[in-house]
């Protein structure tokens, strides 16, 4: 791989697209983009219909957005089937003998799915729902390994007009019933395991534990992938094999309306609950097919790789939606980025050619720190654009992407949205955006971003301030499923008609947008949402706790560690060996990516006199070992030297 670009970057750094890469981009220039997204804030109906117009509609809308804050109604009156979109309309332009899906298994197999393949097997799996009653709004979950079938899943309840509601593959058991009871779905599809770093995760198993006592689920679609030991129950368990095998390949999309429910996925929150972000189907369609289009600028021939789970918004967006509805070739890998070591991802990318490389900077951090070795036995010149996902890049791995992985000639989309946004808000587009390394630059087409003090003014230059969206957008949540209360106490309580992202952020002389970091009590670990409550309720669920408070601390890899300190009941002894109980305790409860990396036994948390636990304090601890700020709100200021101590040992 050429390094002969190698750019040394510093607070001042601008770097602009390359005059190739330019030309045969969708937008070209800033002034095309200025224009663009001008007509995109000020005549949104006009920009729309015109990027809508390049999808199919079994019925054109009367309208384009019914806006009365903070419920949206996008292309209203339309009707459009979203599988149709993603797979049917590209056979029908006689593009089925193209790959849609290359896939890699963690073990080393393989599968190629062209269109057509997939066509039939989503007409498959939608007859075998149709056969077990499932119906259209009916909630199906999805517990699977990222495997092709995850996708044909996905399609074949969309086709149906089932909304499917993805439980990641990492979650346990009570995380999966949580999500079961939320939704009251009526049937499941899952596998009997998942690879993982060689190790078989146990799927089946793990719903098992889940569906005792649950009266909704009336049949489960089990893939058989790892061939582990599992158990079926008679009468409600099936073999997806079997079950495909009896119906026919051919099945008629019907058109649904374009405010159709499409998915339910669960997001941390910063109560205990789980949020369930209701997305629907025509506006979710033509946002995620309009950031493909323009940000990932993907063309007939690329080949693009994302490799988040599809358990998370990025998956569903894309990996299933997105890159489908643009007709892209796709590339899907199963197992972890360090099997059998860490070039497994830089292999994939010679191997199949991928041109453009979606990841995290979780993973750039830890690829990094594996050593360049991993990369240098590779031919990575294929690629043409990098992008980033789930967090804030720093300049310096930034650095280390640009030049390792795109040999300096790669430009990189540092892509900024949520769960809630459904498609990606703020970020360069590869070629128009000059880019500064670490921050995520500038609104995308009809995102009317801002930011807001306390008292709803915009900030000054690098001023810190809240980051708000004050327009509808097609892609955005409806609702929290089945409680539009907390949709509208969560997102649009803090200013009048204005979309609260939750995020800090500042904006430079030049418009850029930095993310600063969450403002609720989430953290980011690993690209991932956790609700400290969520690991907080789990501490406190546990027979020795009598009180838990989480926050996060700075990680060099995973951008936070989740730290946890912990008031044991009386007459319970502090150990190691409960530490490392309580953490296993929460990774059963919640999944193992919430496994805390830090459990201090204090004899008391830092509170104020009316019972608030005082987490910034916390924060402030591990981040720096002391505290500097104003405690004399605390209801006993000596818990903070104890807990000092705890942590320095």
């Amino acid at each position: 791989m050429s390094t002969n670009n190698t750019l040394v970057i510093d607070e001042n750094t601008v770097i602009h697209p390359s005059k190739e890469f330019s030309a045969k981009a969708r937008v070209s220039s800033m002034e095309q983009y200025e224009s663009m997204h001008k007509q995109s804030i000020e005549d949104p109906d006009t920009f729309w219909a015109n990027e809508a117009s390049d999808l199919k509609w079994q019925k054109k809308w009367d309208k384009v957005l019914d806006w009365k804050a903070p419920y949206a109604e996008w292309f209203q009156g339309a009707k459009l089937n979203v599988c149709e979109n993603a797979v049917d309309r590209h056979v029908e332009a006689g593009r089925g003998n193209k790959a849609a899906i290359i896939w890699e298994g963690e073990p080393g197999d393989k599968r190629t799915v062209t269109y057509q393949q997939l066509q039939h097997e989503v007409c498959r799996m939608a007859n075998v729902l149709i056969a077990k009653g499932v119906k259209s709004e009916d909630r199906v979950l999805i517990y699977m390994p990222m495997v092709p079938e995850a996708t044909i899943a996905m399609l074949a309840c969309a086709r149906l007009g089932a909304v499917h509601s993805i439980v990641f593959g990492g979650f346990s058991s009570e995380s999966i019933k949580d999500r079961l009871e939320d939704s009251k779905a009526v049937a499941v599809i899952t596998s009997d395991g998942s690879w993982r770093r060689a190790g078989v995760v146990p799927l089946k198993d793990n719903m098992d534990e889940a569906l005792q006592n649950n009266d909704t689920v009336k049949s489960v679609i089990v893939l058989k992938r790892c061939e582990n030991q599992i158990n079926m129950t008679e009468g409600r368990d099936f073999w997806w094999h079997e079950e495909t095998a009896k119906v026919t390949a051919t099945h008629k999309p019907e058109g649904f309306s374009s405010e159709h429910p499409l998915f339910i996925l669960y997001t941390s929150g910063s109560t205990g609950k789980p949020k369930g972000i209701l997305h629907t189907s025509g506006g979710y369609m033509v946002g995620t097919y309009t950031t493909c289009k323009y940000i990932f600028d993907m063309k007939e021939d690329d080949v693009y790789w994302c490799t988040a789970d599809v358990g998370w918004i990025t998956g569903h967006s894309y990996i299933t939606y997105g890159p489908l509805f643009a007709g892209v070739t796709q590339v899907m890998y199963e197992g972890g980025p360090n099997f059998p070591d860490w070039g497994r991802f830089w292999s994939i990318i010679e191997e199949y050619g991928v041109t453009i490389f979606y990841t995290a900077p979780t993973a750039i951090r830890a690829f990094i720190k594996a050593g360049d070795e991993f990369v240098d036995k590779y031919d990575l010149s294929s690629l043409r654009l990098l992008g980033t996902v789930g967090e804030p890049i720093n300049p310096a791995a930034w650095e280390w992407y640009y030049n390792k992985i795109g040999g300096g000639r790669c430009p990189i989309v540092d892509t900024w949205w949520q769960t809630e946004t459904g498609a990606a808000m703020i970020s360069p587009l590869p070629g128009c955006t000059p880019i500064k390394p670490g921050t995520a630059t500038r609104p995308f087409f009809g995102v009317d971003a801002a930011i807001l003090d306390e008292d709803g003014k915009e900030c000054e230059v690098d001023q810190p301030g809240r980051l708000v969206i004050r327009k509808p957008w097609p892609s955005m949540l409806r609702s929290v499923y089945g409680d539009k209360q907390r949709y509208e106490d969560t997102y649009w309580s803090d200013y009048d008609g204005i979309y609260t992202a939750g995020d800090g952020a500042r904006k430079d002389k030049d418009g850029n947008i930095y993310i600063i970091g969450r403002l609720d009590d989430v953290l980011n670990v690993s690209g991932h949402r956790l609700g400290t409550a969520e690991i907080e309720s789990a501490l406190v669920a546990h027979n020795s706790v009598a009180e838990a408070a989480v926050v996060g601390k700075p990680h060099e890899i995973k951008g936070q560690a989740v730290v946890c300190f912990v008031t044991l009941k009386t007459g319970i002894t502090e150990t190691d060996e409960l530490k490392v109980e309580l953490r296993n305790h929460v990774g059963k409860v919640i999944g193992a990516i919430a496994k805390p990396d830090a459990i201090h036994f204090a004899p008391g948390l830092p509170k104020t006199r009316s019972g608030k636990i005082m987490r910034r304090l916390l924060k402030e601890l591990v981040a720096t070992g002391k505290v500097t700020g104003n405690i004399t709100t605390l209801e006993d200021s000596t818990v903070i030297a104890a807990i000092q101590k705890s942590i320095t040992g």
